[in-house]
Order: C-alpha cells, then structure tokens, then sequence
C-alpha cells in the first residue's frame, strides 16, 4: 500500500514538473516579442551610443576612451545647457507635484462644479503643442497681453521670450501643461486611501494636518513617487515648446541639454552627442534611485 502511495506521490511530482516547465515556456514566449523589442528598440541603441562616446569619428572608429567626455564637460555649450535644465528641473518639478496635490485635495471635496473645473485642467492635454505655443507667444510677445496687464499696473514692458524671465514662461507653460494629468493620478490615490483608518484617526481627535502627514502622505508616497519622476522625466522633455518658441538658438536663460544634443546632431558631431546622453543618462539613473530609496523609507511601515 505504501509503494502504491509513493509511486503516486513520484507520478504527481513529475506531472507538476511538467505543468511548471510548460508555463515557463509558455511565458517565455508570450514574454519573448516584448523582450526582442526592448533588446531592439533600447539596448542595442544605448550600445552604439556608449561606442560612438568612445572613439574618434564614425568613419575611422579609433578608440579615444574618455576624450570624448572630457570634451563635452569642458564645453561652454554644455555646461549652459546643464545649469539651465538643472535650474528648470528643480524649479517645475517641485512646483508640479506640489500643485497637482493640492489640486487634487481640492478636487476631491464635496465643492460645486468640481466636475467642471476637472475638466479645465484636464483639457490642455487635449490641445495639440504648436497650438499651445501660438498662445504662449501671442499672451508673452512684446506688445502682448501680459505686458498690457503689466503696463496697466505701472510696470513696464518686457520681451519675456528673449530675456532672464523665459524660463519663468516656459515653467508656467510646462505647469499648464502636466498639471491635470498629475492631479487625476494623486486623485485616485487619495481615493484609494483606506477610509477606516481616517475615521479611527477622527475619532482620536488627530488635526487635519496630522493626518495628511501621518496617514494620506505615507498610504501616497507611491504615486508621489511616480508624479515625481514623470514630472522630472517631462522637464527633460520641455525642448519640443521651447524649440517653437525660439527655434535652434534661443535665449541663454533657455538653451537645454536638448537644445545641445539637437545641434550636435545637426552639426554631426556624435561623439558629443553621444557622451552628453550618457552623461545625463547617469545623473537620471541617480537621481530616480534616490527617489526610490527615499520612497522605500517612507512608505516600507504601509506596505508591511
């Protein structure tokens, strides 16, 4: 009796085995078209970026090592580039994320026309770029609506595209822009924050402020993690609008890494086009791992 037991336990292992193998394969194949496509379309183009940051040209392909990364660190182009989209990050991004919360707190109470105002935010997302940046030159032109607000005040005008105040417009333009997106994600977060915990925190007489900070950031700080590298991976992305606005050369206050790489390429230098990628790819890599770490502080007592 027991060989019979043991010989089924045998035969039942085996099968599992089986079963177990045939869903790996299965999975291998159902993963296989998306792995081929990221091998394709991402890893294979990063690898001839990283060759061509480390050799002379493209025709003669002699191998210089960091000569390449030694240049563009010393460029004056690129260090402009640099500080411009550095100080655009650090302002937007913050501004982005902070904003679009309150946004969305706002939002989720019981106010009228909420549906209404949704909507408004919502709608630039709708609006196609080059119509965006139409209204962008005709309200900042010189003789434009902003300097007749201006005027009307006692101030006076400004060419807000061409001068230190650019990136103060392109900051307003980037926050018109993402801001509706960014507050339906912390909205559906906030409305997935378990409502029993509030109320037991109510009933102990804890402020609004205390539970914001104790409860709704710390069950949030997932998708403030998420809103803050999308934001901060829109901010390296804001060259499309700047590029309508003042084409290939704009105002110093303005030029970004994108606007760098842009005329590297048309001036088909892709050694420093290359070594400025992967430069910024790495600062990119940093700076969302430390955004990671800082999420996983915060968050690891929800999650357990």
């Amino acid at each position: 009796m027991s060989m019979k037991i043991v010989k089924k336990a045998e035969a039942n292992k085996k099968k599992n085995t089986k079963i177990k193998a045939k869903d790996k394969v299965s999975s291998g194949l159902f993963l296989a078209p998306s792995f081929l496509g990221v091998l394709l379309f991402f890893v294979l183009p990063f690898m001839v970026v990283i060759f061509y940051s480390m050799v002379d040209n493209p025709i003669s392909h002699n191998f210089v090592f960091m000569d390449n990364f030694k240049r563009v660190i010393t460029n004056a182009a690129f260090l402009q580039a640099v500080k411009n989209t550095a100080l655009f990050s650090a302002i937007a991004v913050p501004l982005a994320v902070v904003l679009s919360l309150l946004l969305a707190m706002v939002l989720t109470q019981k106010l009228p026309f909420h549906s209404q105002f949704r909507t408004f935010f919502l709608s630039p997302m709708m609006v196609p770029v080059a119509s965006i940046v139409l209204i962008w030159q005709v309200l900042f032109h010189y003789n434009g609506a902003v300097n007749d607000i201006v005027q009307f005040f006692g101030g006076g005008k400004i060419d807000w595209i061409k001068s230190d105040y650019a990136i103060v417009v392109i900051v307003i333009l980037f926050l018109w822009k993402n801001l509706g997106y960014d507050m339906i994600l912390f909205m559906a977060a906030l409305g997935s924050i378990p409502k029993d915990i509030v109320e037991v925190a109510e009933l102990e007489s804890a402020t609004g402020w205390q539970i914001f900070f104790k409860i709704k950031l710390r069950y949030m700080s997932s998708t403030i993690l998420f809103v803050t590298i999308l934001s901060l991976i829109n901010s390296f992305k804001v060259f499309r609008e700047i590029y309508l606005l003042t084409d290939n050369h704009p105002y110093d206050a303005v030029y970004m890494l994108q606007h760098f790489m842009n005329n590297m390429f048309a001036s088909l230098d892709y050694q420093k086009l290359s070594a400025a990628a992967i430069l910024m790819s790495l600062v990119m890599i940093v700076i969302i791992g430390a955004l990671f770490i800082i999420e996983n502080y915060f968050g690891k007592d929800v999650e357990g």
